[in-house]
């Protein structure tokens, strides 16, 4: 009987769990949990003996994977996977899976929330701004990408995005602007949404160059990665431009400075938050639990990233 391994320090809703259980158990298989662990010696202790293991945060490097002599298939409930070593894991012959499009609501609304909060003045009482007719630009048109239009267009935004791996006609069917670059997608809009992952290319991409180019009143978003800022050029446009805002729900290395020196363009989550809707919990988890099933008695590998 092939075993499952649900490993969360933070825990999925019990009802998430009672739906990964249900799939795992139908299918003939046995589910493991280990939810809340503090220490990395009980998620080594939890591998020896799965399968299979579903993931939120938490990190699977070398270390866990030669610990796991069984294991076949890894699946991260979310779209990002920049937790998983995946070299090791290819190296090891176990398949890596996301659940892409599974949270992509819960992260469009937050982008919206942080905006309005924060166009608004914080809630303070003054006089603030409405996003109808401002140019949003949509960073990445994935499923988040394409949540974030959805969204928009009931605000009566004018909606633009470039990405560079989905064709300009797939952004136009939707009603969306294509631009040609990021470049011109800075240029032109004064609210940008980041939705690129972290990757080699990517990592400190949004530089001081592409920030400054934004037009009067600029407002970055970034529910993505905190690795794609350039941290030291965010610092320095902070400085040079005093219309220019940031709002993310990734802490930046840099969080207590800005929080300091510029409380009213500055916003920053404790903690992750785009994912944390109680439906996104749930619409990750069953699907993670389903993915496995269909891989161990089936093959099916279709949303494989490694």
């Amino acid at each position: 009987m092939a075993k499952v391994l649900l490993a969360t320090d933070k825990p999925f809703a019990p009802v998430a769990v009672s739906g990964i259980r249900d799939i795992i158990e139908v299918a003939g298989m046995e589910l493991v949990l280990l939810e809340k662990y503090t220490e990395k010696k009980q998620l080594l202790d939890a591998v020896k003996t799965v399968d299979a293991i579903i993931i939120r945060s938490d990190i699977i490097d070398e270390e866990v994977l030669n610990a796991a002599s069984r294991l076949k298939i890894i699946v991260r409930a979310g779209a990002g996977y920049d937790n998983i070593d995946l070299d090791a894991a290819t190296a090891r012959n176990v398949c890596v899976m996301n659940t892409p499009g599974q949270n992509a609501n819960a992260v469009a609304e937050l982008v919206f929330g942080m905006l309005i909060y924060n166009i608004r003045n914080n809630f303070n009482g003054t006089s603030g701004t409405e996003l109808k007719d401002k140019k949003l630009g949509i960073l990445a048109y994935g499923n988040v990408g394409r949540n974030v239009a959805r969204i928009a267009k009931g605000f009566g935004m004018d909606i633009y995005a470039y990405d560079a791996f989905a064709s300009a006609q797939i952004i136009a069917n939707d009603g969306v602007k294509a631009l040609d670059s990021a470049e011109e997608l800075f240029r032109n809009c004064q609210i940008i949404s980041l939705h690129i992952p972290a990757t080699t290319q990517t990592r400190n991409s949004i530089n001081y160059s592409l920030m400054n180019s934004m037009p009067k009143g600029a407002i970055i978003v970034n529910t993505a990665r905190k690795e794609i800022i350039d941290e030291k050029a965010l610092a320095q446009i902070f400085a040079d431009r005093n219309d220019f805002k940031y709002l993310t729900d990734i802490l930046p290395g840099i969080d207590a400075e800005l929080k300091a020196a510029y409380p009213d363009r500055y916003l920053a989550m404790p903690k992750k938050t785009g994912a944390q809707t109680a439906e996104a919990n749930i619409n990750a988890g069953i699907a993670a639990a389903k993915q496995i099933v269909d891989y161990i008695l089936n093959g099916n590998q279709q949303f494989r990233v490694n």
